[in-house]
């Protein structure tokens, strides 16, 4: 059930080939043999892009690839954090003195956000040390969210080793908000998932009260994760937060227009929830209200009858405040129309027509178009990867995660999929020298995999 704390695990470590090279990696770094290990999965949108945040419902399911810690709570208050690749350098720092470097999105800083998130939630005046030993399959900057996966990961091994609990809501609510130590507007899909997913099902994941309902992904066909090989850092740049902020702008403009308290809105849902209306007619509203050409802050501040000092200081967050132009209606069409595809999505998936797949595959297909074209989140290579995953058979395929690089979703036909990797493979990997080199685990099939738990050795 959901809404219980993430299960502890005996196993057999020596069934457990990855576990037991972590322990053995663990005790000639550490001296000693890790407690309990803590293991997160990363996961891939089917669809439902940039629009949690907005307020609406997404539709992820977990993936086999994870963020895996090995952990001993030590006496001293020091956390010692080592990583199996190499690429990432020790980091140690005291547990009374957390500090998060937002300029800086290095690796430890994500496992601090949750150790913080954990820490702050019950108030720890005296929170464990631990040495910790971390271990990821999620290729990095991919889109498949290695980030909140490590964050959600590092929130499972504080809590257990300061011997508190938590249900899985409560800790994908905690990590959303931990998260933003970092400066990420996030919505939370990622943390819901990481903990709420179940294996052999997708999850409808709503918000405001956070609920996930199993969805059943149709028989006949394979999700297959491409990676563009473009890496994008949401952190480290603007594109992200800029849409979170164009979004709650939309959102004002539209209260506004229909005399709501628009001061008090935040959220394009919000909008649809106090004036009543379907998806449909905010789509209406949204073409009566705003205009294609982008809004100047002079523009808004005239629409909404406040002072340039007023929308900087209490509207603009801090890293928004040189921004010149803002566009509007783009962005509140996408969010909208992506929402309805969602819930068009979950509704196929439960009533199982006969052409289950290619409607589903259509709807793929127009979120894809939605976030290339009034989103603006896609790249050439995305676009191209795209295309090449139709073209070798694929029913639909977009853009999963941010955008602006990361990976693609594809879902093909399960008696083509081993036609469709190896073409694929060929068109998109072969044919480019550097893309080749990260091949391997850059094109793979994935089913629905089960949320964070906690491993004890038996």
């Amino acid at each position: 059930m959901a809404g219980d704390s993430p299960s502890a695990l005996p196993v057999q470590l020596v069934e457990q080939p990855r576990l037991q090279k972590l322990k053995e990696m663990f005790i000639s770094k550490f001296g000693s043999a890790p407690k309990f290990y803590a293991r997160a999965p990363g996961r891939v949108n089917l669809i439902g892009e940039h629009i949690d945040y907005c307020g609406y419902a997404v539709l992820p399911m977990a993936i086999e690839q994870d963020i895996l810690i090995a952990v001993d709570p030590v006496q001293t208050q020091v956390v010692q954090l080592a990583n199996t690749n190499s690429s990432y350098l020790d980091f140690s720092t005291s547990v009374n003195n957390i500090q998060i470097n937002k300029t800086k999105p290095q690796w430890h800083n994500y496992f601090l956000c949750g150790l913080k998130g954990i820490q702050e939630h019950f108030g720890l005046n005296n929170p464990t040390g631990m040495n910790c030993l971390l271990d990821g399959t999620i290729p990095p900057s991919s889109g498949l969210s290695s980030s909140s996966a490590l964050v959600c990961c590092a929130g499972l091994v504080t809590l257990r080793a300061n011997g508190k609990t938590l249900s899985k809501v409560e800790l994908a609510e905690i990590c959303t908000k931990s998260e933003r130590y970092i400066g990420t507007e996030g919505g939370g899909m990622d943390q819901s998932i990481s903990f709420l997913a179940e294996e052999g099902t997708a999850k409808l994941i709503e918000f405001s009260p956070l609920r996930a309902t199993d969805v059943r992904l149709p028989s006949g066909a394979t999700f297959v994760i491409a990676n563009s090989c473009v890496e994008m850092n949401k952190a480290a740049t603007s594109h992200y937060n800029i849409r979170v902020m164009e979004c709650r702008l939309a959102t004002k403009l539209l209260s506004k227009s229909k005399g709501l308290e628009w001061r008090k809105m935040l959220r394009l849902h919000d909008v649809q929830t106090k004036l009543g209306v379907s998806l449909e007619e905010m789509l209406t509203i949204v073409e009566e209200v705003l205009h294609p050409e982008p809004y100047s802050a002079e523009e808004i501040c005239k629409c909404l009858g406040i002072s340039l000092e007023e929308l900087r200081s209490q509207i603009l967050s801090q890293n928004m405040q040189d921004v010149s132009t803002f566009k509007l209606y783009q962005r509140a069409k996408h969010v909208y129309s992506e929402a309805a595809r969602v819930l068009e999505f979950q509704k196929i998936c439960s009533e199982a027509p006969a052409n289950a797949l290619q409607l589903l595959g259509e709807l793929m297909k127009q979120s894809h178009i939605s976030c290339r074209e009034m989103y603006e989140c896609s790249c050439p290579e995305l676009d191209r990867l795209v295309d090449i995953c139709l073209q070798f058979g694929a029913i639909g395929s977009r853009l999963t995660g941010a955008g602006w690089g990361g990976c693609t979703v594809s879902m093909v036909p399960t008696d083509k999929l081993n036609t469709f990797l190896k073409n694929v493979k060929k068109a998109y990997y072969q044919m480019d020298g550097q893309r080749l080199a990260v091949e391997n685990n850059s094109l793979f099939a994935t089913k629905p995999g089960r949320g964070a738990l906690v491993f004890v050795e038996a």
